[in-house]
């Protein structure tokens, strides 16, 4: 089955002026919001969706304090679209809504979406390098590091749940929608990536107990590891939490930076994710410190040299 990865994911929030002005402040362009919620979309239109939790029109609630109600995946094409709705009525309720586009419950109970993909093309520069041996990739005069960055995220990079059962979950996405294991972390779940990218995951399964059901984060593309450094250095300056980073994963690549929010979950920029065929063969991994990422940095406030020396007040920041 050809599907791409999230689209756009649904919140039920509390405080929808606290998580309009978070997702705006993160980065995302909003559109269409008011006093009951709204879009906020990245470069490719991929989104976040927030609505109050009591909006009747949302699928219910996981029971948790979790506030993620959909994760609407993006296909190629009708005939994709079809071949799901096949597949997964023949043992679940799965209704067309008016849009075109099909909802049902996965095995752990997660509300999802899936329609024809409505994702923008683009067509934008990476970050480039410049290193001895290799061919560079900013000539002469093209500068690096620039103030004036846009850094609006680019796509919906992979969202991250917490499940009851993660062999079962596993089980649903691989055998049912034709997702793969690229990696696994032993006894607490996989990385997934379902057929319509190369990105190593849009989908890591995190076995936890039952009343944590729920989105554990998810996070966005940006255009290279200094666009995470400076997006996340914003959000900071703006009085955001950081939770976990900046540093980089091992398995996927990526580089991450991941903040608290006002959405019950955590928020992450990601760069440079791995990509992966059908030729890869899946790892395997106790969880931990060290396969966890393979460096970790700690965010502080800007310092020259010259200065006293970050920390030679006692503290984590410089004097």
């Amino acid at each position: 089955m050809n599907i791409l990865g999230p689209e756009c994911l649904v919140f039920g929030v509390n405080d929808i002026d606290a998580c309009c002005t978070y997702l705006t402040d993160y980065g995302l362009v909003p559109v269409m919001v008011s006093e009951h919620g709204g879009r906020f979309e990245a470069l490719d239109g991929t989104a976040i969706e927030v609505r109050s939790a009591d909006a009747h029109h949302l699928p219910p609630s996981l029971g948790t304090a979790s506030m993620l109600r959909k994760t609407i995946y993006g296909v190629a094409d009708q005939s994709t679209l079809e071949q799901i709705a096949c597949e997964l009525r023949k043992d679940r309720e799965v209704r067309e809504l008016e849009d075109g586009s099909l909802e049902c419950l996965d095995d752990m109970g997660f509300a999802l979406g899936f329609q024809v993909s409505k994702r923008r093309q683009l067509n934008l520069p990476s970050e480039g390098i410049n290193a001895p041996g290799a061919l560079a990739q900013r000539g002469p005069n093209v500068l690096g590091v620039k103030d004036a960055s846009d850094l609006t995220p680019r796509s919906l990079s992979h969202v991250v749940y917490f499940v009851p059962d993660a062999a079962r979950a596993e089980a649903f996405y691989v055998e049912r929608l034709g997702f793969r294991c690229t990696d696994r972390f032993v006894g607490v779940g996989p990385f997934l990536q379902p057929a319509g990218t190369q990105d190593h995951h849009t989908l890591f399964l995190i076995q936890t107990p039952p009343f944590m059901k729920g989105c554990e984060h998810f996070t966005f593309h940006m255009g290279g590891p200094t666009e995470v450094m400076q997006a996340g250095t914003r959000f900071v300056e703006k009085g955001y939490q950081s939770f976990w980073g900046p540093g980089r994963h091992r398995f996927g690549s990526n580089w991450f930076w991941y903040f608290n929010s006002p959405l019950g979950c955590h928020v992450e920029y990601d760069a440079d994710m791995d990509l992966h065929d059908d030729a890869w063969k899946p790892r395997a991994a106790e969880m931990g410190a060290d396969a966890s990422q393979l460096f970790l940095f700690q965010h502080r406030e800007k310092w020259a040299p010259g200065g006293p020396p970050p920390g030679a007040n006692g503290t984590d920041k410089p004097a």
